[in-house]
């Protein structure tokens, strides 16, 4: 039962690392009624979660996780938490495919969208990428394309007694806050969005106690990934900075340029578009700029002007849709 924890937690009380844990792997293992669940949940929508509990709801999850070893390469994924109710289009899921088509290996973690009409999964799928967990076949996928993406029910299969209660609620619950951490390849290097400051401290705060090279991205106006609508914030292992448009010769974007459109359709023909070259100035510099600092925190030599030219080569050279395409074949 729930209902004592729940008492502490109405009180202000909050949890430890262990007790996070263990709750997380009773909700998991579905020993808790829905209703406590929900409750449960409830708690986390109205006050921040602290570093002691999400760090323990990972711990939980990651316990359940089928891991994969992809060590042999040097990846870094590209995922934000989701949960910030703009509805963009697919902005990290092609930032991903222009990484890989400008060299480097980029290991995906993504779902299903929750709170928004088309999360990454459903745009692979609807494009043809058959999911899997197969070990070789995805280092294969990530030799050969630069890129392979790890669905993550395939991965967390713990994830499923939640699923319907996330589908429902269709809002953002602290399982948002654990998606980019709990990749099952362990990646060493990763580039997170995360929906708000108050978030953005608590990663850093984990990832500080990590060995990872890490960016922290939150655009101030509350998108979980460089929407260059307003100024954004990178913090990373050299520091934190806040960078405008303007400061990155980029023009400012409004909200309904880099909108996703309202089903998976809608934005399937976005991608398609963006990929070909075809994209809208917004839609372009949203995915360059996002993939420009991914290949900063695995190329910290570089400056954010070569990275910028490196992700605008990957796209308008055909390098990105080419990476889609190696990916495809190779099922």
């Amino acid at each position: 039962m729930l209902q004592h924890t729940l008492t502490r937690l109405f009180n202000y009380n909050t949890l430890t690392r262990e007790e996070a844990r263990n709750i997380l792997i009773n909700i998991t293992s579905e020993n808790y009624s829905q209703s406590e669940v929900v409750a449960f949940l409830s708690v986390f929508m109205m006050r921040p979660v602290t570093v002691e509990e999400l760090s323990g709801f990972r711990d939980g999850l990651m316990e359940q996780c089928k891991t994969i070893d992809l060590s042999e390469f040097e990846t870094i994924d590209m995922c934000g938490t989701g949960g910030d109710g703009k509805n963009t289009f697919n902005i990290s899921t092609l930032a991903s495919l222009v990484v890989a088509g400008a060299g480097y290996k980029v290991a995906k973690h993504g779902n299903a969208g929750v709170s928004s009409a088309c999360g990454s999964s459903n745009v692979m799928e609807y494009l043809g990428y058959k999911f899997t967990n197969d070990n070789d076949r995805l280092k294969k996928q990530i030799d050969k394309a630069g890129i392979c993406f790890l669905h993550a029910p395939l991965f967390h299969p713990a994830m499923k007694a939640v699923g319907p209660i996330r589908r429902e609620l269709g809002i953002k619950t602290f399982f948002n806050m654990l998606g980019p951490m709990v990749n099952p390849s362990d990646p060493k290097n990763q580039l997170v969005g995360v929906f708000s400051l108050e978030l953005s401290r608590i990663y850093q705060y984990i990832y500080q106690e990590t060995d990872k090279n890490f960016s922290i991205v939150h655009s101030i106006d509350g998108y979980d990934e460089v929407s260059l609508t307003d100024a954004f914030k990178v913090i990373s292992h050299k520091g934190e900075k806040i960078l405008t448009p303007r400061e990155i010769n980029m023009p400012k974007n409004n909200p309904e340029e880099i909108f996703g459109g309202n089903s998976v359709e809608e934005s399937a023909a976005v991608f398609k578009k963006v990929l070909a070259g075809d994209g809208s100035p917004a839609q372009n510099n949203t995915v360059i700029v996002n993939a420009a600092l991914a290949i900063q925190t695995m190329d910290h030599v570089l400056s954010l002007d070569q990275c910028l030219e490196k992700a605008k080569n990957s796209l308008f050279r055909g390098d990105a849709k080419k990476a889609l395409e190696y990916l495809l074949d190779i099922q």
